[in-house]
């Protein structure tokens, strides 16, 4: 059951969004700020291009173990304890990573800081779900996203900027600088919004049943995979950023933000849309057209790869156009996922961005390196991903209950 807002939150909607999606950026904003300075760490440091690999699939991994256990410790101890102390750890391994003197000391903190920069993701879905009805939680989530969606466009540019005009370990005391900014708002102004009745007890037996319980679930196993693994058919490419922007469509560090640009315009489009028909549309409508466009573009890409040289004026629009169908999708099908076990979102809620996050990290750790020098290999990987997406829709789509509107 819903909080009641009006007793929880006083401000505007959007003023909440913003809070939320400051909490959400995190991960994907220490991801994306260091790309640029890849070849600058790997001078310093003198890691190998395999070791500086490691640098994120090991934060990926770290941010997909932790997951496990942020949702269920927040269901037990309610929502705004869970996200301080994440915050607050990601802005100490920030500040480690910024003074490693060597690529172990670097991955070590990397890892440290994957494990608590998911704190935020998880826990801001679960507040949005505790405190609104369906239709509204879809509005606000597509609202998280929009200024969410801000931080990957940004991120590259000024990460790109500090490299040049200071050096790599800037960048990591930006990060430090931005928890520490997310934590003081998020301590001054986030709400408790799950009540102590409602909180579950935490032991380590019964986390582990709990979550036995939801992989028994092929439901929930099939909707998580619907939402989170055609995810990574744009998130490859930003994975592979340095390679795909630097080499084979051979574009300067500080014009890394063209593609980011393009791709985060996508993603805000896709969320302002899926917000403007929450309520109006059948959710299923609204995930079956994102799928098609995704589909669509997916297609395309394949055969300009296969048959034009890489060039920044085909090659970054599909990317684009596959984010805004993501977007559009990915609202709909995470409310769904949160409310197949509404007295354990959290838990739910954790389960999903694991499971995602050990994608992102397969496909970091081990897709992307063996596609990046490709436009062909990219564009086919990209598709693959979505297949995989659109097999699980296909499945599960007759299977849910036909109370929420996903009947036939």
């Amino acid at each position: 059951m819903s909080s009641p807002t009006h007793e929880l939150w006083r401000g505007r909607r959007w003023t909440l969004a913003l809070l939320l999606a400051g909490l959400g950026m995190i991960g994907p904003f220490a991801i994306d700020t260091y790309l640029p300075a890849f070849e600058g760490i790997a001078r310093a440091t003198g890691a190998t291009p395999v070791q500086m690999q490691q640098t994120l699939s090991s934060y990926l991994f770290g941010f997909a173990l932790m997951n496990l256990f942020h949702g269920a410790l927040s269901d037990s101890t309610g929502r705004r304890p869970v996200v301080l102390w994440g915050t607050a750890i990601f802005t100490l391994a920030s500040m480690g990573c910024a003074l490693a003197g060597d690529i172990g000391t670097l991955i070590l903190f990397r890892t440290l800081q994957g494990m608590s920069a998911g704190a935020g993701m998880v826990i801001s879905r679960a507040i949005i779900r505790d405190m609104f009805g369906p239709a509204d939680a879809q509005r606000l989530m597509s609202q998280v996203t929009i200024f969410f969606g801000v931080a990957p466009a940004i991120a590259p540019l000024i990460g790109g900027w500090f490299f040049v005009w200071f050096d790599w370990q800037a960048i990591f005391w930006l990060l430090a600088a931005i928890g520490a900014a997310i934590w003081v708002a998020n301590f001054r102004l986030l709400p408790e919004s799950l009540p102590p009745a409602q909180r579950q007890p935490l032991h380590l037996g019964n986390l582990m049943r709990g979550y036995a319980q939801l992989g028994r679930d092929p439901r929930l196993l099939a909707l998580i995979l619907a939402s989170g693994v055609p995810f990574n058919g744009f998130f490859l490419y930003v994975l592979a950023a340095p390679t795909f922007l630097g080499e084979l469509l051979a574009l300067k560090a500080t014009q890394f933000f063209w593609f980011f640009l393009v791709t985060v315009a996508g993603v805000m489009g896709g969320a302002w849309f899926s917000g403007r028909v929450a309520g109006r549309i059948k959710p299923r409508h609204q995930i079956r057209h994102g799928l098609l466009i995704m589909l669509l573009v997916s297609v395309l890409n394949v055969v300009l790869s296969a048959t034009l040289l890489p060039h920044p004026a085909w090659a970054m629009l599909p990317i684009g156009i596959y984010a805004f169908g993501w977007s559009l999708m990915a609202p709909a099908v995470t409310l769904l996922t949160l409310d197949q076990v509404p007295e354990r979102r959290g838990m739910v809620s954790s389960l999903q961005s694991c499971l995602g996050s050990l994608a992102n990290a397969v496909v970091a750790g081990v897709v992307a390196p063996l596609v990046m020098h490709s436009m062909l290999g990219l564009a086919l990987a990209s598709a693959a991903t979505l297949g995989l997406g659109l097999a699980a829709w296909w499945w599960v789509k007759p299977r849910l209950d036909p109370a929420a509107g996903f009947s036939g």
